[in-house]
């Protein structure tokens, strides 16, 4: 009896101690974060114009010369240590300030779309002589994620807590599958978990899952002839492009319905009246679970060999990218949306109100109203996979990982059209690309300085991702497809 009254008063002296440790975690978090959000605010501008650079260089998967120089020049000259050049891609980077435990990633992307340059105005309006634009609001990823890593290693120099922070700047998102070879190079090993954002037409946590994805080219050869002359002679490799892609469409039918099959003829000829001896075609196979993706895969390139069989050409095929599907992590979402609800949305200029409701007009479907930018939507979870893909599924599986988008588009944009270009040019992708960059920071101040928070972020991550899961990449043992732009 003796005993339980001397236990009693000790749990309540425990539970008091932890309640007033907590309280003073919080106090101090509140007050790092309220720094961390005016530190992100105050260089606005100067973000704004790192951003503005590379959405005027625009460079392509593989290619972001410029782009990534840009970002790690940033990072160097805030005292990150860069290492540049890593998993044999001349683009990837990785900028590491601090030591110790933990150690929290924040992933940087930086590559444009092919066909897409657009002025930063609401109407359609190509720029002469460009060719590629960022759709997909890259420009703004980066520099967002650049923004964060500063703004840590300045609390970290301050001795506001201890650890390390890694920026990793991650090339090719876009079909090139840039961070698939950076995790198989072992370079998210030692981090604790990942942060990472996308631009888009909304304020929410990332809490859906994605489509695992091969892409492939497949390239058919055949015999020149003169098609009216001597067209015996000849043995169309475009017949063998047209042949497989037809043998694919009535497979549609056999396959899972949730299954997305896309093809472009990269390659058909040059003349109508020359047999052409060479075409390509490059197809991408979509499913949420990567093992369908696989199987169907190996359907298409069945389809490609009973082409070239009955055309009497030859088919080779090269996979050019391949990614998992999204890993969720709720402990980390919830984390993140309370910091974004912390930061809240984009609130417009009534210039900016007009600009939005003009580029409204452009589309041909009903649009949210311009003020949703300011709202921040409801945490809700999709087990299925949204429509895209992306490479940041394969750190997921790595590495304890979450993200958010930000209205950096007008509500109602969609990604990959001329219409987000034109924004990402503006004050409004400026200003959802200021709300990431502090919502990020936010996070990582809650992983860096609540070690239990990210003990809790771990164990979820293990039990999901199961005990007995090994990494295989769907890209294979190939490397880094440098050139699949061209």
């Amino acid at each position: 009896m003796r005993f339980h009254s001397l236990i009693f008063p000790f749990c309540v002296w425990l539970a008091t101690c932890q309640l007033t440790q907590a309280q003073k975690s919080s106090g101090t978090n509140s007050k790092l974060k309220s720094q961390a959000i005016q530190d992100i605010q105050a260089k606005h501008d100067a973000y704004k114009k790192i951003a503005l650079q590379i959405w005027g260089y625009a460079e392509v998967g593989y290619k972001e010369k410029e782009s990534s120089a840009l970002l790690q020049k940033t990072l160097a000259d805030n005292g990150f240590k860069v290492e540049a050049g890593v998993a044999e891609i001349p683009t990837a980077f990785v900028a590491t300030y601090g030591s110790g435990k933990p150690v929290i990633g924040i992933l940087a992307e930086f590559d444009a779309l092919p066909g897409l340059a657009q002025d930063s105005v609401p109407e359609k309006k190509p720029i002469a002589g460009k060719n590629a634009g960022h759709g997909c609001g890259h420009h703004l990823f980066g520099t967002a994620s650049v923004a964060t890593g500063i703004e840590l290693k300045q609390l970290i120099e301050q001795k506001k807590f201890t650890g390390t922070i890694k920026v990793f700047g991650t090339p090719a998102e876009e079909g090139g599958s840039g961070k698939v070879y950076m995790v198989r190079a072992g370079l998210f090993t030692d981090v604790d978990a990942v942060i990472h954002w996308h631009p888009g037409a909304a304020n929410a946590v990332s809490m859906g899952s994605s489509l695992s994805n091969i892409s492939a080219k497949f390239r058919f050869t055949g015999l020149s002839a003169h098609a009216a002359a001597s067209p015996e002679r000849g043995r169309s490799a475009l017949d063998g492009v047209e042949a497989m892609d037809n043998m694919v469409n009535m497979m549609r039918e056999h396959i899972p319905s949730a299954t997305r099959i896309h093809y472009v003829i990269t390659s058909g000829g040059k003349a109508p009246n020359v047999v052409p001896d060479f075409a390509e075609v490059y197809y991408y196979v979509r499913h949420p679970n990567r093992e369908v993706v696989r199987e169907v895969f190996e359907r298409v390139v069945k389809a490609a060999n009973g082409a070239a069989m009955g055309t009497e050409t030859k088919v080779e095929y090269e996979i050019t990218g391949g990614v998992y599907e999204m890993l969720n992590n709720n402990v980390l979402a919830d984390v993140m949306y309370k910091n974004l609800n912390t930061v809240g949305g984009v609130a417009y200029t009534a210039k900016e109100v007009e600009f939005a409701k003009k580029l409204q007009t452009s589309f041909t479907y009903t649009v949210p109203p311009v003020d949703q930018a300011a709202k921040v939507e409801p945490l809700t979870e999709d087990k299925e996979g949204m429509g895209g893909s992306t490479d940041v599924a394969d750190v997921s599986w790595t590495v304890p990982t979450i993200g958010i988008s930000t209205a950096t588009w007008v509500p109602g944009t969609p990604a990959h059209s001329w219409q987000a270009v034109a924004c990402g040019g503006t004050d409004i992708g400026a200003k959802g690309m200021i709300v990431a960059a502090k919502t990020m920071a936010l996070t990582a101040i809650d992983l860096f300085t609540t070690p239990a928070l990210l003990q809790k972020a771990k164990d979820e991550f293990a039990k999901a991702r199961g005990s007995n899961f090994q990494y295989t990449p769907l890209v294979g043992n190939r490397k880094p497809a440098l050139n699949y732009r061209d």
